[in-house]
């Protein structure tokens, strides 16, 4: 079969304003980037629309190397459903530099369930990712120049929280020192960065609901604590106006096509093992005005991304889905039923059933959330048709339908059945109100037992000396009422990222907490993850190449 570039390269693309008319935007409000990518107004949102639109879910089972699917899940669905002849979207993540150059090497769906320009989506795209950066590093170039230049007059700063952030895995820079050799340089201090995905700046974009919530929640942003204990803020520092210049662009969403040319939406991109994983309030929102079908995912598997898109996303934006679809794999249930990596390819009745459990957990998660669940088999070509029947006869038996997905090798000839499901599901059966893990007026160490023992399956919870420095910190004031976003493997409901299938009676370490006062979420850091992630042995990056003025190795 084809490499993923090279069946996007065969795929003539139609031009970004004939997409845009399938879902009534006229071309005066598309600003193209080229032929094939545009950005969107968020003017466009239309609240009324919202609630007659149906908005769906895809999330995943915890992940593995073998990979599970999701994105190509979420685009193939989407081919599904307008192959049936109903208005469908998807709204997606943006990829990040990090693990396309990394780990992964591309995040723009799979086999004949792409969106495209995969090649431009995955790099450089509209430069949202940048404009995120820069804004970012923006705040720190004049927090430091503040400091450097208040440093006789009392007026500095006691602690510093602000740190810089890049798009590119780089281990190197977790902490680093800044300000050395003389006066003239700064002020000597320890800094570090996070992946760009980890920025508050992506958050905020993410969860804002217009340009001026986007300068209202800068201004929020609490980079350091004075002498007297009191937050510095972006607004303290009087530097918001310059920030929301820098984003003005970004905040607007972006429109792309599918391999089979449906509109595609594609802004923001938060990872769910250290931020909040999905995509941007306002793209969703503007799908939901456009299509009577909204497909959106949340990132890693449902003890991440679908546990923060429910508690917070769906908490601060009023977005209630008709349907939540688990994405399994045999591999992936192999892997978590105690197969090896090198076996998973082979048939493993044992080791499938094993790994079942996995996919239940997840089930029951989801359930508790008020949530009709389905599950999306994504069926890879080494399945075999005793493990594909074991998978389907053990969701029929707890009551839950499945159908097959089949998108990555036949698009949306593949995925019909899935659609069908999806359609009838939400007709007969759509989900009901949202019941949320917690309160807003829980406090934070609440919130976060109510996570880790409901969700996640935890016995107890710890806290470091660091973590509990803030807690202290921030207790009487509105930031105890704030979410809370898990920072924690994506590999385990622990956060022991070798602990597969479902982690029991285990302690969660509580290694830090990070206030995102402009996101309104807490960042909880738990176990030894890293908001800046490091290279593999052998990065991705070592079989990307442009060869004959095409692009390679993104697949």
């Amino acid at each position: 079969m084809k490499t993923d570039i090279e069946i996007a390269r065969g795929i003539e693309l139609k031009k970004v304003i004939d997409i845009a008319k399938q879902i009534d935007i006229d071309e005066d409000h598309v600003h193209n980037y080229g032929k094939y990518m545009a950005k969107i107004p968020y003017s466009l949102i239309n609240e009324q629309q919202i609630s007659q639109s149906n908005l769906i879910l895809v999330t995943a089972i915890t992940p593995t190397k073998a990979g599970i699917g999701k994105t190509t899940v979420s685009i193939g669905l989407t081919l599904g459903l307008n192959k049936i002849g109903k208005k469908a979207v998807v709204a997606l993540r943006e990829p990040s530099l990090g693990p396309c150059f990394g780990m992964k090497g591309g995040a723009a769906g799979g086999g004949y369930a792409q969106v495209l320009p995969m090649e431009d989506i995955n790099l450089h795209f509209t430069g949202d990712f940048h404009a995120i950066t820069s804004a970012h590093n923006m705040i720190s170039a004049l927090l430091d120049n503040y400091l450097y230049q208040n440093r006789s007059t009392g007026k500095g700063l006691k602690e510093i929280l602000w740190k810089r952030v890049l798009d590119i895995n780089d281990r190197s820079l977790r902490y680093v020192v800044t300000g050395l050799r003389g006066s003239a340089n700064g002020i000597p201090s320890e800094s570090g960065f996070d992946i760009t995905p980890a920025s508050e700046i992506m958050a905020i974009l993410c969860l804002s609901k217009d340009i001026e919530d986007l300068r209202r929640r800068i201004e929020k942003i609490i980079l350091g604590y004075t002498y007297e204990n009191e937050p510095f803020t972006v607004k303290d520092l009087g530097i918001a106006g310059s920030i929301v210049v820098l984003l003005k662009d970004a905040i607007n969403p972006n429109l792309v096509q599918t391999t089979e040319h449906n509109p595609a939406i594609v802004h923001g991109g938060p990872f769910a093992n250290i931020a909040h994983g999905c995509n941007s309030v306002i793209a969703t929102k503007l799908a939901l005005s456009h299509a009577d079908y909204v497909v959106t995912e949340a990132g890693f598997g449902a003890d991440l991304g679908a546990e923060k898109f429910f508690n917070i996303k769906c908490r601060k934006a009023g977005l209630t889905p008709k349907l939540t679809i688990i994405v399994a794999s045999a591999q992936g249930l192999k892997m978590h039923g105690g197969v090896a990596q090198e076996d998973i390819k082979n048939e493993n009745i044992e080791g499938l059933k094993n790994g079942l459990a996995n996919l239940d957990k997840h089930i029951s998660n989801m359930k508790s959330f008020g949530q009709t669940v389905i599950v999306a088999f994504n069926k890879y070509g080494t399945d075999t048709k005793a493990e594909t029947d074991l998978v389907i006869e053990h969701c029929k038996s707890q009551g839950i339908a499945i159908a097959i997905n089949k998108a990555y090798s036949d698009g949306g000839e593949g995925a019909v059945d899935l659609a069908n499901l999806v359609v009838e599901t939400i007709e007969n059966n759509p989900s009901g109100e949202l019941n949320f893990t917690y309160q807003d007026s829980d406090s934070i160490q609440t919130k976060v037992e109510k996570v880790a023992k409901q969700i996640y399956g935890a016995s107890s919870i710890e806290y470091s000396t660091a973590a509990r420095k803030i807690l202290k910190l921030v207790q009487g004031t509105e930031i105890e009422h704030y979410p809370v976003c898990i920072a924690k493997t994506q590999y385990s409901f622990s956060d022991d990222p070798k602990a597969y299938g479902v982690a029991k009676d285990f302690g969660l370490t509580i290694n830090d907490i990070v206030i995102n006062n402009g996101a309104e979420f807490v960042v909880i850091v738990a176990g030894p993850i890293m908001r800046m992630p490091g290279l593999p042995k052998v990065p991705q990056a070592n079989h990307i190449d442009l060869a004959n003025g095409l692009i390679e190795g993104l697949s």
